[in-house]
């Protein structure tokens, strides 16, 4: 499967750890564009210079994972489309120019079912993503999971309520699933 990954799953970190964790196991193929890279880089740039910087050695890191997930969205395909807001036509060109069978994104409201369907992708969200991968595969999963929550707690972010972790991170279901209380 391949997926294209909004640049609001790619920022904030600890979402975009646990995706692009899933996709390191071989559950999909990440897909992005440049102008998806540079909205995350943009994003964290709000937050500061050393944000921005921090970002581009993430982006960095992240393509070098992944050196065949950047995708170029053609102009004849962005002004074949119509989105609610024509700032996210480039992610729905990028995905269809991409052979994405899905599109992971937390703005659910912008990219309408209908539309997507036409093109032959489907709109996700990222806790019905991983949660549906968790149920398929729990080791895997839980694996990337726990992972991410080392790494969080090596760069000094409580991890003591991991389901609080991730619900923060959007990820209500997928933290209730693992860790009921």
């Amino acid at each position: 499967m391949t997926v294209l990954i909004d640049a609001c799953v790619l920022f904030p970190t600890v979402l975009r750890e646990l995706v692009l964790g899933a996709g390191e196991t071989g559950v999909f193929k990440p897909l992005w564009s440049d102008r998806i890279l540079d909205e995350w880089r943009r994003a964290a740039a709000r937050h500061g210079p050393s944000d921005a910087d921090i970002a581009q050695t993430e982006i960095a890191l992240a393509t070098s994972k992944f050196p065949d997930a950047l995708v170029t969205a053609s102009a004849d395909t962005m002004d074949r489309l119509s989105l609610p807001d024509a700032d996210d036509v480039h992610v729905l060109a990028a995905a269809i120019d991409g052979g994405a069978t899905e599109l992971l994104t937390l703005n659910t409201k912008d990219f309408p079912t209908n539309t997507l369907s036409k093109n032959g992708i489907l709109r996700r969200h990222p806790d019905e993503f991983l949660l549906e991968h968790w149920h398929a595969d729990q080791a895997v999963i839980t694996s990337v999971i726990y992972n991410v929550l080392d790494q969080a707690a090596a760069h000094g972010i409580d991890t003591s309520n991991p389901r609080g972790l991730l619900k923060k991170a959007r990820l209500p279901r997928l933290g209730k699933a693992l860790f009921q209380v």
